[in-house]
């Protein structure tokens, strides 16, 4: 793990001449590091490295990465920043939320995990150094928190999307009340409520990547980005001639045939009247979506619905504060630490929600997720 001193090492070294980092430098990097950093000429590579884990991002690794791409922003001499994960299943499938849960309700790790994660979100949304985020591998919650405010994200055929927070008993964070509302029609509201996955060129077509490149040229197109001496003025022409030789004018986004119905129902104004429209749907695809969510947490599913309402409206940055806010409801509540403990812990799949139905959650009680911390606990950016 990097230690304090080791990033201390690591701002110094930044100092240095350019001459110095005109081929691969390894950074104050062993094999037990949870993240890794290189400078290549003028391109910065972060590489999460915990592919035993799927990458999952914990709290040292949310420290590790922040100084560092503050600094790298700083640096004339950093011209881009590249995101990887390690080895061949993940670019990140998420959170250690397990850890938290495991603290229990209103524990500090629970303040302060969210805290600094939402900050490092901010960081790489707030970004002028050019960001690609390889998203080759899963990519879930933190994980989407990582790549999807960052410039370039570039998916491949291997590429996992979720957000399948309502799922635990939480809800889609990570600034996903800024970037899922502002998706084609109502798609962004049914990823949300849903959990619904997408899987190679559909993560490009729903607008969540930028780019797709095969997971065979993903090798070549890090090379020669890490070969640029002026990335900041051709990283851009390279990332697109990747993404058109790999286009397949053939392949159409999955849920094409759906997108109407996603835009008919999830236009309800309540989570009531969208249960109402798919069982008056009678397609085996509305069913389908049904029976997914009457298994969700309902507290989850209404305090989404006015996330994803609220954040259309509002900066990235204002999101992440109101998210905080949610987040810490949450962890004050039953449904988290339920949802942990049936899908992660005992997984059973069977969770005993706090709420049996929607109507048992009142608007009283949605609303005050989102109502400011006490004195000094909110997020400041």
């Amino acid at each position: 793990m990097f230690s304090p001193i080791n990033v201390r090492i690591l701002k110094n070294c930044l100092k240095l001449p350019f001459r110095f980092f005109s081929v691969t430098k390894n950074l104050c990097s062993n094999s037990e590091d949870e993240v890794l950093f290189e400078i290549h000429n003028r391109t910065g590579l972060i590489t999460l490295n915990r592919p035993k884990a799927l990458n999952a991002l914990n709290l040292n690794m949310v420290r590790t990465i922040h100084p560092v791409i503050k600094e790298w922003e700083s640096n004339p001499l950093i011209e881009a920043i590249v995101m990887k994960g390690a080895g061949s299943k993940a670019f990140c499938a998420g959170g250690d939320v397990r850890a938290i849960a495991e603290g229990g309700p209103g524990c500090e790790l629970s303040q302060v995990f969210f805290r600094e994660e939402y900050r490092l979100n901010s960081e790489i949304g707030n970004l002028k150094t050019p960001f690609v985020a390889l998203i080759d591998g899963i990519t879930m919650g933190g994980g989407v928190g990582l790549s999807v405010h960052g410039k370039n994200r570039v998916a491949s055929e291997n590429t996992l999307f979720a957000m399948p927070e309502t799922a635990i008993g939480f809800f889609p964070d990570v600034g996903g009340g800024y970037f899922l509302p502002r998706l084609k029609g109502k798609l962004g509201l049914f990823l949300a409520l849903t959990g619904h996955r997408l899987k190679g060129r559909d993560v490009y077509f729903a607008g969540i990547a930028t780019h797709y490149v095969t997971a065979n040229q993903i090798p070549y197109l890090e090379e020669e980005i890490l070969k640029l001496n002026k990335p900041a003025d051709r990283i851009q022409e390279l990332l697109n001639s990747y993404h058109k030789k790999c286009d397949d004018y053939n392949t159409h986004f999955s849920l094409n045939q759906h997108l109407e119905t996603i835009d008919n129902t999830f236009s309800a104004p309540t989570l009531e009247e969208i249960f109402l429209r798919l069982q008056e749907n009678k397609s085996d695809w509305s069913k389908k979506q049904f029976e997914v969510l009457k298994k969700l947490s309902p507290l989850s599913l209404k305090v989404t619905m006015k996330q994803i309402e609220k954040g259309a409206a509002l900066s990235l940055n204002d999101v992440l504060k109101m998210e905080y806010r949610i987040s810490q409801r949450f962890m004050e509540g039953r449904d988290f630490f339920e949802g942990i403990r049936s899908v992660l812990v005992d997984r059973d799949n069977s969770p005993k929600w706090q709420h049996k139905s929607l109507d048992e959650v009142s608007e009283d009680l949605v609303s005050s997720f989102f109502t400011s911390l006490p004195f000094g606990r909110e997020l400041t950016i």
